[in-house]
């Protein structure tokens, strides 16, 4: 945590430092004032003091944040003429892939920052952005977007004529990220070892939802269901038969098995420090 306070830059972490000193991610800087990856791994790392990954958070949905477009920016405003030069970045034209369009990897990741801080509605908010579905939704957005639905982009374009733009659609690694985020950070299932534990991270409008995990070659079909009355954090059931824990303790049997798990919003820790 102490490293980090050193690149706290008052209302957001700065991204590095030039050889020179010279800082990247400030306020002081004509380009780059905001990078996304150093405030959402603030937060998805544990490395930044609560109050400072929110407030990290917050400018982050504030200046990089598009919902018009229906982009996530990496960092803004676009390398163009900088000194010293941060690299092969700046040869992209501002607004283009990593130089201040949307980098997915980076996108999915302040999504799941905020799904940790428990706040669900931004959570949710960002990875339907991020969801190429929804840039595919009309003729005119299809024309604007000019790549497949079925696919994660790598990046999307911020600047006009090309706002909207996606790119490098099978040539990513964000596809892994987005699953990563709608299965662990979102819908909460965790596997450790042979541990399987719940923790949604869900709009408040649902009941419920259903998921398939296979462990090994048995086949585990899991009901989560949402309640807001008082009552125990989570209440889990294995085949009819209640279990004691937070956790379900998976089997290679090779039978099929049904678990019913119940979990009280209101006992959900992290939901107390959702960004106001």
């Amino acid at each position: 945590t102490g490293a980090l306070d050193d690149a706290w830059d008052g209302e957001w972490y700065r991204r590095a430092y030039f050889d020179d000193g010279t800082p990247l991610g400030s306020k002081e800087n004509a380009e780059c004032r905001i990078d996304a990856i150093a405030q959402s791994w603030a937060v998805i790392s544990g490395a930044g003091r609560p109050e400072r990954a929110r407030q990290a958070m917050a400018s982050t949905d504030r200046h990089l944040v598009r919902e018009k477009d229906g982009i996530i920016l990496l960092l803004t405003p676009p390398f163009d003429k900088m000194t010293p030069s941060p690299g092969y970045i700046q040869g992209y034209v501002p607004g283009v892939r990593e130089n201040g369009g949307q980098y997915t990897h980076a996108a999915i990741w302040a999504a799941m920052a905020f799904a940790e801080l428990g706040d669900s509605e931004r959570a949710w908010t960002l990875t339907n952005m991020i969801n190429p579905l929804s840039h595919t939704r009309s003729p005119a957005e299809v024309a604007t977007y000019k790549v497949e639905p079925y696919v994660m982009a790598a990046d999307v374009y911020a600047l006009a004529p090309h706002t909207g733009r996606g790119g490098w659609t099978w040539y990513t690694g964000s596809a892994g990220w987005m699953y990563q985020l709608l299965l662990e950070s979102l819908l909460g299932l965790q596997v450790r070892g042979d541990q399987l534990t719940v923790s949604p991270c869900v709009p408040l409008a649902w009941e419920g939802y259903g998921l398939q995990y296979r462990y090994r070659t048995t086949l585990y079909r899991i009901r989560v269901t949402l309640r807001a009355d008082p009552g125990d954090a989570i209440q889990i059931s294995v085949d009819g038969e209640p279990r004691s824990g937070a956790a379900v303790i998976l089997l290679d049997d090779q039978r099929e098995h049904a678990v019913d798990i119940v979990v009280n919003r209101q006992a959900v820790p992290a939901a107390a420090t959702a960004i106001p």
